[in-house]
Formats: structure tokens, C-alpha cells, sequence
């Protein structure tokens, strides 16, 4: 499924509210603006005189509720969307899918006796599924609550 272009951190972000929005879900953020503030900074370009020519802007959204959730926006176009202590990295373009995927149930955790081990598995439509292993001794409530 194609999802509409979120070309800058702050179209992200207001990509992401506008569905925490959609679902009841209040959201706080955290900007981190300059090369002195982001790891982009940190990293730096590395080319020519051009470094002042784009500022580096990453984002950290915090979403209480349960599950609880923060999404940290880097500068290049790479997302990771933390839901329950599990982190999952997210295009950019598929952070407010993927959101929108959690909060209307499309998650479940698969767990398989032998070898032992769980997995958190949520399912974006049009996409294929993201997959993160869970420790057991992580499991919360809400993620007990997933399994099958």
C-alpha cells in the first residue's frame, strides 16, 4: 500500500499527532534542531561547504496509554517505534500506518514452546508484517494480552 510522502521530520510528526488525534491519543514532543543537538549532527556530512545548507532536525514523540509508544524520527528518513519496551524500525512514510495498525488491534504475539521464544508480530495492510523478538521477562499486560 502506498503510503502519501512525509519528506521532513516535521511532516512526520504531524503526520503521527493527526493519528494519535484520530485515536483518542495525546502526544508530546521533543524536537532536536543543528548539528550541535542531533546524531546527524554528531555524524556530520562529511562533503564539501554545504553543511550549513540543510539543518538536521530529529523528533521524539512520547504516547502514553496502553500500550505505551514513542517514535524517535531521525534525519534520514528512518524511524524506531518503541511499543511496550519493544522497538521496531519503521520507514518514515509508514510510521502513521503502523500507529494506526496498533492501535486498532493488528498485533499479536506468536510464542513457540521448543525451541522457547515469542515473537511480536504487527500487521500494516499492504505491507508485509513487522517482527520483533520479545523476551519473556518483558512481557506486560497488554502484550500477554496478544498472545496466541
Amino acid at each position: 500500500m502506498s503510503h502519501p510522502p512525509l519528506p521532513s521530520t516535521q511532516s512526520a510528526v504531524f503526520a503521527i499527532e493527526a493519528m494519535a488525534a484520530r485515536h483518542g491519543r495525546a502526544v508530546s514532543t521533543d524536537h532536536d534542531i543543528g548539528h550541535d543537538r542531533t546524531f546527524a549532527g554528531l555524524v556530520g556530512t562529511g562533503g564539501g561547504g554545504d553543511e550549513l545548507a540543510a539543518i538536521p532536525h530529529e523528533a521524539l514523540l512520547e504516547i502514553p496509554g496502553r500500550p505505551g509508544i514513542t517514535v524517535r524520527l531521525f534525519v534520514h528518513d528512518e524511524a524506531v517505534v518503541t511499543v511496550d519496551h519493544i522497538a521496531f524500525d519503521v520507514p518514515r512514510d509508514s510510521v502513521p500506518a503502523f500507529l494506526n495498525s496498533v492501535w486498532s488491534d493488528l498485533v499479536h504475539l506468536k510464542r513457540r514452546a521448543f525451541p522457547p521464544a515469542c515473537t511480536m508480530i504487527v500487521t500494516v495492510p499492504g505491507e508485509p508484517a513487522y517482527r520483533e523478538a520479545v523476551t519473556l521477562p518483558v512481557l506486560t499486560p497488554w502484550l500477554a494480552g496478544k498472545i496466541r
